[in-house]
């Protein structure tokens, strides 16, 4: 009986839907503008078809190009047209945030949280059980679901078997985990078993680091991840590499008065203390005499939260969501040595993103090193990439702090 309600068919009241399209109409946080109108329309008029075959609308978009603002647009508009709809998300950071943003208190938790659900919550659904799913960061879907990996097949599959149309948002350059398999290529596949009508667009316009696709260049060329990219931008955009991590974190707790919009994060290259996860006094990262906690309580409102500031983030609880101003902690996971090398042995034997490298490095070195290089890379990409107006960077590698002030050319 549960799980028939948690599964259900539920259309949110007329007076929902108006509450929400009113939060959207009045936030500027939710504006569409170029190419993202485009691609709303596009998205709506798939929603609206009347076809016995499944869509699946397959969105590409870098860091910035506002897909998830784009996603809850979404959520909204086809809740307008009286279709079942839910925006789904892998990491529960960015579900909770909105969750947040999109209620007045007027309804209570539970009646939101239908509009809000996990990529795992669907091993049961039926086929056609929602007119529309709409997966936010979907690069971050796992094979099997549930708190153990124990559930389900491929949520990929399980997402397109449940809906009528299935709408992903994908960044295949976001893969950061060793569990991550939502690429564009494997969601193609899928819709091939399903015989689904696929759909297509890339976002182009940049929403944030200032509009400068050039510092995003700029990343991708530092961190030699795309060989295209160029080490040439116009600096319209706040960007400082620090000497000290107490430098980093002094810019942002001043930046940070202005709106709260400005966090802190980190490579995942500190032990989470047990001890500590309440306890803001113990320090996971010491670097030094600097030490500050991770996320206290793994607290999935971290972003928003007034006094998270004073606490450090790291890729699970930031991605998805953008500051006006970050602060990155690079740690020994990324070096320079004539080069960019990464090292998935400084990570710390707490994070689960690179859980089964050890074992497959052992068996093929080779295979394990390219999928390390590719997610320590990829989570650094994400990291410096939240900041709207800004990204401050400290690296605990003094070689790789020289060579990235020589990339800026000093300025």
């Amino acid at each position: 009986m549960l799980n028939h309600i948690e599964q259900g068919k539920i259309v949110p009241s007329k007076s929902l839907q108006d509450c929400l399209s009113s939060l959207l109409k009045g936030n500027k946080e939710f504006t569409l503008i170029d190419d993202q109108k485009v691609v709303f329309e596009k998205a709506l008029e798939i929603a609206k078809n009347k076809t016995n075959k499944k869509q699946v609308y397959i969105i590409h978009g870098g860091p910035g190009t506002g897909k998830t603002v784009l996603a809850i647009n979404m959520l909204v508009a086809i809740l307008n047209l009286n279709q079942n709809v839910i925006y789904v998300t892998k990491n529960s950071a960015p579900r909770e945030v909105y969750r947040k943003k999109l209620t007045d208190g007027k309804y209570r938790k539970a009646y939101i949280d239908n509009l809000f659900k996990g990529s795992g919550a669907f091993t049961e659904s039926l086929k056609d059980d929602f007119n529309c799913l709409i997966v936010d960061e979907a690069h971050r879907l796992n094979e099997k679901s549930g708190m153990f990996q124990n559930l389900g097949e491929n949520q990929i599959k399980e997402i397109i078997n449940a809906a009528k149309t299935s709408i992903f948002f994908v960044d295949d350059f976001q893969l950061v985990t060793t569990k991550d398999i939502g690429n564009s290529d494997a969601i193609k596949k899928w819709c091939q078993y399903f015989d689904a009508e696929i759909y297509e667009d890339t976002l182009i316009s940049q929403f944030r680091c200032n509009g400068s696709d050039s510092y995003l260049s700029w990343i991708d060329n530092v961190l030699e991840i795309n060989k295209e990219a160029t080490d040439e931008f116009d600096y319209d955009y706040d960007i400082r590499i620090c000497s000290t991590p107490q430098e980093v974190k002094q810019l942002i707790l001043e930046k940070n008065k202005i709106n709260n919009k400005s966090r802190i994060v980190a490579g995942y290259c500190w032990n989470w203390i047990k001890e500590g996860k309440n306890n803001s006094d113990i320090h996971d990262i010491q670097i030094g005499d600097f030490g500050m906690s991770w996320n206290l309580g793994s607290s999935s409102t971290w972003a928003i939260d007034p006094e998270s500031v004073n606490e450090i983030g790291c890729i699970h609880t930031c991605q998805g969501l953008e500051f006006d101003y970050v602060g990155v902690i690079i740690g020994e996971d990324l070096r320079y040595e004539d080069g960019i090398v990464t090292d998935f042995t400084k990570r710390a034997t707490t994070d689960q993103s690179i859980k089964g490298l050890k074992g497959l490095y052992k068996k093929n070195k080779e295979e394990a090193l390219r999928i390390a290089d590719r997610i320590i890379k990829n989570t650094y990409r994400t990291l410096l990439t939240r900041g709207q107006k800004g990204c401050y960077i400290y690296c605990v590698d003094k070689k790789l702090e020289k060579y990235l002030r020589m990339k800026l050319k000093d300025k």
